[in-house]
């Protein structure tokens, strides 16, 4: 494995000029920098991240950027990072993307000028970490895949819960089962889907466009998908939702129609939350170990920072079925 040394050698400078280099001090000539990142390159030497980290204090910082901060579920998740960066000396900055590529790309810019020391991101479709990678800044990924980069990703098998959560509706006596879905090119929307499909092809029962809307993983979103879906001629029975804030819409449409939850509509959702079991009948979820997904992430991370060289891991947590009335026809 390469040492500072050698990319000293390599480049024709010292040491001392290859680490004001690789931590981005403005006295480094730009021809001797430049020689450097050639050196760099040629040799892959990977610096100690951490080390560095905890010689420039400043750079002792993570960023989160996530999806929508208003959704429990990317809290649950900031929460589990945060607590593990701090017990490890490091502090984090919370960044809303608001499912917006320009805004999340201001952020990535933001983290490397910065230079912090490593980011945790929940991507759009089209995430660009480039500029991160450029600058050897370690990025990990949470709850959805990166498609423009291989990197550590934390997952959650949304595909094989949607398909358990179809199933359990069929079950409890539902036939004619719809689903609000995320965004498409969103990996854990297009996940979801294909597991409402996959449920419904396992008990033989035909999928219909006609019984899926796609929306934005907010209230609103879920208020559009329930009055399209329920005015349709030959409604749904029974409704998969795909995230908490989702169901805040469908359930205030739901009461505004006078239809109960799971004696007239069997409603599952994505996501535990504490008003779940506060109203009735209280709501059947697929409850994500987001907080556990936020600790691993920023394991991960850190581990980067300290062995930028180790392979990408992906690691998939699984989600759980909790059961409630909102599933029931005696709701």
């Amino acid at each position: 494995m390469a040492t500072i040394s050698d990319v000293a050698a390599l480049a024709g400078v010292s040491t001392a000029t290859v680490s004001r280099a690789l931590n981005g001090k403005s006295t480094v000539d730009p021809v001797l920098a430049d020689r450097v990142t050639r050196a760099v390159e040629q040799l892959g030497y990977t610096p100690n991240g951490l080390a560095r980290s905890l010689r420039r204090r400043e750079t002792a910082v993570l960023a989160l950027i996530i999806a929508d901060v208003e959704n429990p579920f990317f809290t649950a998740i900031a929460r589990g990072v945060e607590d593990t960066a701090q017990a490890a000396g490091f502090s984090v900055l919370l960044c809303n993307a608001d499912e917006n590529t320009a805004k999340e790309r201001r952020y990535v810019e933001a983290a490397v000028q910065e230079r912090l020391a490593g980011v945790i991101l929940s991507p759009t479709p089209d995430s660009d970490v480039r500029p991160l990678l450029a600058h050897r800044t370690p990025v990990v990924t949470v709850d959805r895949r990166l498609a423009s980069a291989d990197c550590d990703a934390v997952l959650v098998n949304s595909r094989e819960s949607a398909a358990a959560a179809v199933r359990h509706l069929i079950a409890r006596g539902y036939r004619r089962i719809g689903c609000v879905a995320g965004p498409p090119g969103i990996t854990t929307a297009d996940a979801r889907l294909d597991g409402y499909r996959d449920g419904l092809h396992a008990a033989r029962l035909t999928y219909s466009e006609k019984l899926v809307h796609r929306c934005g993983f907010r209230e609103a979103g879920g208020r559009e998908a329930a009055k399209r879906l329920l005015t349709e001629p030959d409604p749904p029975d029974a409704l998969l939702v795909s995230g908490s804030p989702m169901a805040v819409g469908v359930l205030q449409v739901l009461a505004e129609m006078g239809l109960r939850p799971g004696r007239d509509i069997g409603i599952v959702s994505f996501d535990e939350v504490p008003w779940a079991t506060l109203i009735t009948p209280a709501l059947t979820v697929v409850a994500q170990p987001a907080y556990a997904m936020g600790q691993l992430a920023a394991r991960l991370l850190l581990d980067r920072i300290a062995d930028g060289a180790r392979p990408p891991t992906s690691t998939t947590m699984a989600a759980q079925l909790i059961v409630r009335d909102s599933s029931s026809r005696d709701g």
